[in-house]
Protein backbone atom coordinates (compact mmCIF):
# COMPACT_ATOMS: atom_id res chain seq x y z
CA UNK A 1 0.00 0.00 0.00
CA UNK A 2 1.29 3.47 -0.97
CA UNK A 3 0.88 4.99 2.50
CA UNK A 4 1.60 8.62 3.45
CA UNK A 5 5.07 9.48 4.68
CA UNK A 6 5.40 9.40 8.47
CA UNK A 7 6.77 12.27 10.58
CA UNK A 8 9.83 10.25 11.55
CA UNK A 9 10.59 9.75 7.88
CA UNK A 10 10.98 13.52 7.49
CA UNK A 11 13.36 13.61 10.46
CA UNK A 12 15.41 10.84 8.86
CA UNK A 13 15.44 12.73 5.56
CA UNK A 14 16.66 15.86 7.36
CA UNK A 15 19.46 14.00 9.15
CA UNK A 16 20.59 12.10 6.07
CA UNK A 17 20.55 15.30 4.03
CA UNK A 18 22.70 17.03 6.67
CA UNK A 19 25.14 14.11 6.51
CA UNK A 20 25.27 14.46 2.72
CA UNK A 21 25.97 18.18 3.19
CA UNK A 22 29.05 17.24 5.25
CA UNK A 23 29.91 14.53 2.73
CA UNK A 24 30.06 16.96 -0.15
CA UNK A 25 31.62 19.73 1.94
CA UNK A 26 34.54 17.49 2.90
CA UNK A 27 34.82 16.19 -0.65
CA UNK A 28 34.90 19.59 -2.37
CA UNK A 29 36.67 21.71 0.26
CA UNK A 30 40.07 21.10 -1.31
CA UNK A 31 38.97 22.64 -4.64
CA UNK A 32 38.64 26.18 -3.28
CA UNK A 33 42.01 25.63 -1.59
CA UNK A 34 43.84 24.62 -4.78
CA UNK A 35 45.38 28.10 -5.18
CA UNK A 36 46.96 28.45 -1.69
CA UNK A 37 48.01 24.77 -1.64
CA UNK A 38 49.66 25.16 -5.06
CA UNK A 39 51.44 28.30 -3.86
CA UNK A 40 52.80 26.66 -0.70
CA UNK A 41 53.64 23.25 -2.18
CA UNK A 42 54.55 24.28 -5.77
CA UNK A 43 52.30 21.54 -7.20
CA UNK A 44 51.40 21.25 -10.90
CA UNK A 45 47.76 21.21 -12.05
CA UNK A 46 48.06 17.47 -12.62
CA UNK A 47 49.21 17.02 -9.01
CA UNK A 48 46.27 19.12 -7.80
CA UNK A 49 43.92 16.91 -9.80
CA UNK A 50 45.50 13.80 -8.31
CA UNK A 51 45.04 15.21 -4.80
CA UNK A 52 41.57 16.60 -5.37
CA UNK A 53 40.02 13.74 -7.29
CA UNK A 54 42.15 10.69 -8.09
CA UNK A 55 43.15 10.07 -4.46
CA UNK A 56 39.52 10.34 -3.41
CA UNK A 57 38.08 8.25 -6.21
CA UNK A 58 40.47 5.26 -5.90
CA UNK A 59 38.72 3.64 -2.96
CA UNK A 60 35.46 5.58 -3.26
CA UNK A 61 34.78 3.71 -6.48
CA UNK A 62 36.40 0.39 -5.56
CA UNK A 63 34.48 0.21 -2.29
CA UNK A 64 31.21 1.68 -3.59
CA UNK A 65 30.11 -1.67 -5.01
CA UNK A 66 30.95 -3.87 -1.96
CA UNK A 67 29.53 -1.20 0.34
CA UNK A 68 26.40 -1.21 -1.81
CA UNK A 69 26.15 -4.96 -1.37
CA UNK A 70 26.71 -4.48 2.36
CA UNK A 71 23.84 -1.97 2.43
CA UNK A 72 21.57 -4.62 0.91
CA UNK A 73 22.46 -7.14 3.63
CA UNK A 74 23.13 -5.34 6.91
CA UNK A 75 22.02 -2.46 9.16
CA UNK A 76 22.37 0.55 6.89
CA UNK A 77 22.46 3.27 9.56
CA UNK A 78 25.54 1.69 11.14
CA UNK A 79 27.34 1.55 7.80
CA UNK A 80 26.70 5.28 7.40
CA UNK A 81 27.77 6.17 10.95
CA UNK A 82 31.09 4.34 10.69
CA UNK A 83 31.82 5.86 7.30
CA UNK A 84 30.95 9.35 8.54
CA UNK A 85 33.37 9.02 11.46
CA UNK A 86 36.18 7.87 9.13
CA UNK A 87 35.84 10.60 6.51
CA UNK A 88 35.37 13.39 9.10
CA UNK A 89 38.50 12.32 10.98
CA UNK A 90 40.70 12.25 7.90
CA UNK A 91 39.24 15.43 6.43
CA UNK A 92 40.32 17.23 9.60
CA UNK A 93 43.72 15.52 9.59
CA UNK A 94 44.40 16.86 6.09
CA UNK A 95 45.21 20.18 7.74
CA UNK A 96 48.17 18.57 9.50
CA UNK A 97 49.61 17.02 6.33
CA UNK A 98 52.83 18.26 4.72
CA UNK A 99 53.78 17.22 1.22
CA UNK A 100 52.01 15.39 -1.60
CA UNK A 101 51.76 11.87 -0.20
CA UNK A 102 50.41 12.69 3.29
CA UNK A 103 47.64 14.82 1.72
CA UNK A 104 47.04 12.05 -0.83
CA UNK A 105 46.62 9.45 1.96
CA UNK A 106 44.16 11.63 3.89
CA UNK A 107 42.12 12.12 0.73
CA UNK A 108 42.14 8.37 0.09
CA UNK A 109 40.67 7.80 3.55
CA UNK A 110 38.03 10.47 2.98
CA UNK A 111 37.03 8.50 -0.10
CA UNK A 112 36.90 5.24 1.88
CA UNK A 113 34.54 6.76 4.44
CA UNK A 114 32.33 8.55 1.94
CA UNK A 115 31.84 5.41 -0.16
CA UNK A 116 29.51 4.10 2.57
CA UNK A 117 26.93 6.87 2.36
CA UNK A 118 25.21 6.85 -1.04
CA UNK A 119 24.07 3.22 -1.29
CA UNK A 120 22.93 2.97 2.34
CA UNK A 121 21.26 6.40 2.61
CA UNK A 122 19.34 6.18 -0.66
CA UNK A 123 18.21 2.65 0.18
CA UNK A 124 16.95 3.87 3.56
CA UNK A 125 15.03 6.73 1.95
CA UNK A 126 13.25 4.36 -0.43
CA UNK A 127 12.00 2.49 2.64
CA UNK A 128 11.07 5.65 4.58
CA UNK A 129 8.97 7.14 1.74
CA UNK A 130 6.45 5.75 -0.80
CA UNK A 131 7.48 5.31 -4.47
CA UNK A 132 5.34 8.23 -5.68
CA UNK A 133 7.69 10.60 -3.79
CA UNK A 134 10.95 8.87 -4.72
CA UNK A 135 12.54 11.42 -7.07
CA UNK A 136 11.37 14.34 -4.90
CA UNK A 137 12.79 12.85 -1.70
CA UNK A 138 16.04 11.81 -3.34
CA UNK A 139 16.38 15.28 -4.85
CA UNK A 140 15.94 16.83 -1.40
CA UNK A 141 18.64 14.49 -0.12
CA UNK A 142 20.83 15.25 -3.15
CA UNK A 143 20.49 18.97 -2.45
CA UNK A 144 23.28 18.24 0.02
CA UNK A 145 25.51 18.53 -3.05
CA UNK A 146 24.51 22.16 -3.56
CA UNK A 147 24.53 23.07 0.13
CA UNK A 148 27.73 21.21 0.95
CA UNK A 149 29.53 22.51 -2.11
CA UNK A 150 28.32 26.02 -1.38
CA UNK A 151 29.48 25.91 2.23
CA UNK A 152 32.83 24.44 1.17
CA UNK A 153 33.48 27.33 -1.20
CA UNK A 154 32.04 30.05 1.02
CA UNK A 155 33.48 28.94 4.37
CA UNK A 156 36.63 27.43 2.88
CA UNK A 157 37.45 30.60 0.96
CA UNK A 158 36.77 32.82 3.98
CA UNK A 159 38.72 30.67 6.47
CA UNK A 160 41.66 30.25 4.09
CA UNK A 161 41.80 33.98 3.43
CA UNK A 162 41.65 34.82 7.14
CA UNK A 163 43.56 31.99 8.83
CA UNK A 164 45.22 29.87 6.14
CA UNK A 165 44.11 26.80 4.22
CA UNK A 166 44.96 24.33 6.99
CA UNK A 167 42.39 25.83 9.36
CA UNK A 168 39.67 25.22 6.79
CA UNK A 169 40.25 21.47 7.18
CA UNK A 170 40.41 21.66 10.98
CA UNK A 171 37.19 23.65 11.40
CA UNK A 172 35.12 21.96 8.70
CA UNK A 173 36.32 18.34 8.96
CA UNK A 174 36.25 17.25 12.59
CA UNK A 175 32.63 18.32 13.48
CA UNK A 176 31.25 15.36 11.53
CA UNK A 177 32.39 13.06 14.35
CA UNK A 178 29.56 14.41 16.52
CA UNK A 179 26.95 13.76 13.84
CA UNK A 180 28.06 10.13 13.60
CA UNK A 181 26.62 9.55 17.09
CA UNK A 182 23.15 10.73 15.99
CA UNK A 183 23.31 8.42 12.99
CA UNK A 184 23.71 5.34 15.21
CA UNK A 185 20.40 6.27 16.87
CA UNK A 186 18.33 6.30 13.67
CA UNK A 187 15.50 3.76 13.38
CA UNK A 188 16.12 1.19 10.65
CA UNK A 189 12.92 0.66 8.56
CA UNK A 190 11.97 -2.75 7.20
CA UNK A 191 13.54 -3.31 3.79
CA UNK A 192 11.04 -2.87 0.97
CA UNK A 193 8.19 -1.83 3.29
CA UNK A 194 6.88 0.94 0.98
CA UNK A 195 6.74 -1.14 -2.21
CA UNK A 196 3.40 -1.57 -3.97
CA UNK A 197 4.43 -5.01 -5.23
CA UNK A 198 6.08 -8.00 -3.59
CA UNK A 199 9.52 -8.65 -5.03
CA UNK A 200 11.85 -11.61 -5.05
CA UNK A 201 15.63 -11.24 -4.77
CA UNK A 202 17.30 -11.27 -8.17
CA UNK A 203 20.75 -12.25 -9.37
CA UNK A 204 23.02 -9.18 -9.11
CA UNK A 205 24.50 -9.85 -12.57
CA UNK A 206 21.16 -8.80 -14.05
CA UNK A 207 22.06 -5.18 -13.20
CA UNK A 208 24.40 -5.32 -16.19
CA UNK A 209 21.88 -6.84 -18.60
CA UNK A 210 19.20 -4.14 -18.62
CA UNK A 211 19.72 -1.93 -21.72
CA UNK A 212 17.97 1.00 -20.04
CA UNK A 213 20.16 0.74 -16.95
CA UNK A 214 23.37 0.42 -18.98
CA UNK A 215 22.51 3.52 -21.01
CA UNK A 216 21.66 5.33 -17.77
CA UNK A 217 25.06 4.42 -16.31
CA UNK A 218 26.90 5.65 -19.40
CA UNK A 219 24.86 8.78 -19.97
CA UNK A 220 25.14 10.06 -16.43
CA UNK A 221 28.84 9.16 -16.33
CA UNK A 222 29.47 11.75 -19.06
CA UNK A 223 27.02 14.28 -17.62
CA UNK A 224 28.63 13.79 -14.20
CA UNK A 225 32.08 14.41 -15.67
CA UNK A 226 30.97 17.84 -16.86
CA UNK A 227 28.98 18.83 -13.78
CA UNK A 228 31.56 17.68 -11.25
CA UNK A 229 34.44 19.36 -13.04
CA UNK A 230 32.54 22.65 -13.03
CA UNK A 231 32.87 22.42 -9.26
CA UNK A 232 36.40 21.01 -9.29
CA UNK A 233 37.99 23.54 -11.66
CA UNK A 234 35.49 26.41 -11.74
CA UNK A 235 37.01 28.41 -8.87
CA UNK A 236 40.55 27.94 -10.23
CA UNK A 237 39.33 29.01 -13.69
CA UNK A 238 37.95 32.31 -12.39
CA UNK A 239 40.97 33.00 -10.17
CA UNK A 240 43.52 32.17 -12.85
CA UNK A 241 41.87 33.33 -16.08
CA UNK A 242 39.82 36.30 -14.84
CA UNK A 243 41.98 37.21 -11.82
CA UNK A 244 39.21 37.19 -9.22
CA UNK A 245 40.31 36.92 -5.59
CA UNK A 246 39.89 33.66 -3.68
CA UNK A 247 37.47 35.33 -1.26
CA UNK A 248 35.28 36.74 -4.06
CA UNK A 249 35.17 33.43 -5.91
CA UNK A 250 34.46 31.47 -2.73
CA UNK A 251 31.66 33.81 -1.66
CA UNK A 252 30.08 33.88 -5.12
CA UNK A 253 30.33 30.11 -5.52
CA UNK A 254 28.81 29.54 -2.09
CA UNK A 255 25.85 31.81 -2.80
CA UNK A 256 25.38 30.27 -6.25
CA UNK A 257 25.42 26.71 -4.94
CA UNK A 258 22.75 27.34 -2.33
CA UNK A 259 20.57 29.98 -4.03
CA UNK A 260 20.51 28.25 -7.42
CA UNK A 261 21.53 24.65 -6.82
CA UNK A 262 19.16 23.95 -3.93
CA UNK A 263 15.90 24.97 -5.67
CA UNK A 264 17.07 23.51 -9.01
CA UNK A 265 17.58 20.06 -7.51
CA UNK A 266 14.36 19.98 -5.49
CA UNK A 267 12.19 21.34 -8.32
CA UNK A 268 13.74 18.89 -10.77
CA UNK A 269 12.88 16.01 -8.47
CA UNK A 270 9.28 17.16 -8.02
CA UNK A 271 8.83 17.70 -11.76
CA UNK A 272 10.40 14.36 -12.69
CA UNK A 273 8.07 12.52 -10.29
CA UNK A 274 5.23 13.78 -12.49
CA UNK A 275 6.84 12.70 -15.75
CA UNK A 276 6.63 9.28 -17.32
CA UNK A 277 10.22 9.49 -18.50
CA UNK A 278 12.81 11.19 -16.27
CA UNK A 279 15.69 10.63 -18.69
CA UNK A 280 14.04 12.75 -21.37
CA UNK A 281 14.20 15.73 -18.97
CA UNK A 282 17.86 15.26 -18.14
CA UNK A 283 18.75 14.71 -21.81
CA UNK A 284 17.64 18.24 -22.64
CA UNK A 285 19.47 19.76 -19.69
CA UNK A 286 22.68 18.18 -21.04
CA UNK A 287 21.99 19.56 -24.52
CA UNK A 288 21.35 23.08 -23.20
CA UNK A 289 24.58 22.95 -21.19
CA UNK A 290 26.78 22.66 -24.30
CA UNK A 291 26.51 26.26 -25.61
CA UNK A 292 26.64 27.61 -22.04
CA UNK A 293 29.94 25.82 -21.44
CA UNK A 294 31.47 27.19 -24.62
CA UNK A 295 30.27 30.72 -23.86
CA UNK A 296 31.58 30.53 -20.30
CA UNK A 297 35.03 29.44 -21.42
CA UNK A 298 35.60 32.05 -24.12
CA UNK A 299 33.70 35.16 -23.03
CA UNK A 300 35.48 37.99 -21.20
CA UNK A 301 32.29 39.95 -20.45
CA UNK A 302 31.91 39.66 -16.68
CA UNK A 303 28.11 40.19 -16.42
CA UNK A 304 27.60 37.65 -19.22
CA UNK A 305 29.99 35.22 -17.54
CA UNK A 306 28.05 35.44 -14.30
CA UNK A 307 24.70 34.94 -16.06
CA UNK A 308 25.93 31.91 -17.99
CA UNK A 309 27.51 30.42 -14.88
CA UNK A 310 24.26 30.76 -12.92
CA UNK A 311 22.21 28.95 -15.57
CA UNK A 312 24.90 26.34 -16.25
CA UNK A 313 25.24 25.49 -12.56
CA UNK A 314 21.47 25.03 -12.21
CA UNK A 315 21.45 22.63 -15.16
CA UNK A 316 24.57 20.85 -13.91
CA UNK A 317 23.10 19.73 -10.58
CA UNK A 318 19.47 18.89 -11.26
CA UNK A 319 20.04 15.40 -12.71
CA UNK A 320 21.07 13.60 -9.50
CA UNK A 321 17.63 13.03 -7.94
CA UNK A 322 15.93 11.82 -11.14
CA UNK A 323 18.92 9.57 -11.91
CA UNK A 324 19.00 7.81 -8.53
CA UNK A 325 15.22 7.44 -8.52
CA UNK A 326 15.41 5.69 -11.91
CA UNK A 327 18.14 3.37 -10.62
CA UNK A 328 15.99 2.40 -7.63
CA UNK A 329 12.87 1.88 -9.74
CA UNK A 330 14.72 -0.40 -12.13
CA UNK A 331 16.71 -2.38 -9.54
CA UNK A 332 14.01 -2.99 -6.93
CA UNK A 333 14.43 -3.19 -3.12
CA UNK A 334 16.75 -6.21 -2.98
CA UNK A 335 19.41 -4.75 -5.30
CA UNK A 336 19.11 -1.01 -4.65
CA UNK A 337 22.24 -0.60 -2.58
CA UNK A 338 24.35 -2.51 -5.08
CA UNK A 339 22.80 -0.71 -8.06
CA UNK A 340 23.51 2.70 -6.53
CA UNK A 341 27.02 1.58 -5.64
CA UNK A 342 27.60 0.59 -9.27
CA UNK A 343 26.04 3.84 -10.50
CA UNK A 344 28.15 6.10 -8.28
CA UNK A 345 31.28 4.09 -9.02
CA UNK A 346 30.88 4.51 -12.77
CA UNK A 347 29.97 8.20 -12.53
CA UNK A 348 32.84 9.00 -10.18
CA UNK A 349 35.44 7.03 -12.12
CA UNK A 350 34.53 9.07 -15.17
CA UNK A 351 34.33 12.43 -13.35
CA UNK A 352 37.13 12.14 -10.81
CA UNK A 353 39.33 9.31 -12.04
CA UNK A 354 39.40 10.20 -15.75
CA UNK A 355 37.93 13.65 -16.34
CA UNK A 356 39.67 15.71 -13.68
CA UNK A 357 43.25 14.43 -14.29
CA UNK A 358 42.70 14.74 -18.04
CA UNK A 359 41.65 18.37 -17.63
CA UNK A 360 44.60 19.01 -15.31
CA UNK A 361 47.06 17.52 -17.81
CA UNK A 362 45.63 19.46 -20.75
CA UNK A 363 45.68 22.64 -18.65
CA UNK A 364 49.40 22.19 -17.94
CA UNK A 365 49.99 22.06 -21.71
CA UNK A 366 47.35 24.25 -23.34
CA UNK A 367 45.77 26.36 -20.58
CA UNK A 368 42.57 26.18 -18.56
CA UNK A 369 40.16 27.45 -21.24
CA UNK A 370 40.99 24.69 -23.71
CA UNK A 371 41.26 21.99 -21.07
CA UNK A 372 37.68 22.58 -19.93
CA UNK A 373 36.37 21.95 -23.47
CA UNK A 374 36.31 18.34 -22.29
CA UNK A 375 33.10 19.26 -20.41
CA UNK A 376 30.82 20.33 -23.29
CA UNK A 377 32.07 17.33 -25.28
CA UNK A 378 31.05 15.09 -22.37
CA UNK A 379 27.61 16.74 -22.24
CA UNK A 380 27.07 15.90 -25.90
CA UNK A 381 28.01 12.24 -25.42
CA UNK A 382 25.90 12.01 -22.27
CA UNK A 383 22.86 13.51 -23.98
CA UNK A 384 23.05 10.96 -26.80
CA UNK A 385 23.19 8.03 -24.37
CA UNK A 386 20.39 9.37 -22.17
CA UNK A 387 18.19 9.98 -25.19
CA UNK A 388 18.70 6.36 -26.27
CA UNK A 389 17.98 5.25 -22.70
CA UNK A 390 14.78 7.27 -22.61
CA UNK A 391 13.53 5.25 -25.59
CA UNK A 392 14.29 1.89 -23.95
CA UNK A 393 11.45 0.01 -22.16
CA UNK A 394 10.29 1.92 -19.06
CA UNK A 395 10.22 -1.19 -16.85
CA UNK A 396 13.16 -3.54 -16.42
CA UNK A 397 11.73 -7.04 -16.15
CA UNK A 398 15.28 -8.32 -16.58
CA UNK A 399 16.35 -7.00 -13.18
CA UNK A 400 13.54 -7.77 -10.75
CA UNK A 401 10.89 -10.44 -10.92
CA UNK A 402 7.70 -8.94 -9.52
CA UNK A 403 4.73 -10.82 -8.11
CA UNK A 404 1.47 -8.91 -7.74
CA UNK A 405 0.70 -8.44 -4.08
Amino acid sequence: MDEPAQKYSWYALGLLTLIYVLNFLDRTLIYILFTPIKKEMAFSDLQLALLGTTSFVIFYTLLGIPFGRLADRTVRKNVIAIGLAIWSLFSGLTGFAHGFWPIFFCRVMVGVGEATLGPAALSLLSDYFPPRMRATVQSVYSSGIAIGGGLAFFLGGWIAQAYGWRWAFYLLGFPGLVLALLTFLLREPARGRTETTVTQPADWTLLFKSPRLLLLYGGYAFVGLASNNLGIWGATFFVRVHHFSLLVVGTAAGILSIAVGLPAMIIAGAVSDRLKNRMALTTWTAVLSIPLWIGLLFSDNVPLLIAMNVVLYGLAVLWVGPATADVHDIAGPHLRGLAIGVFFSIVNIMAYGIGSPLIGKISDVAGMRYALLVCPAACALGAMMLWAGSKAPAQSSEVVEEITA
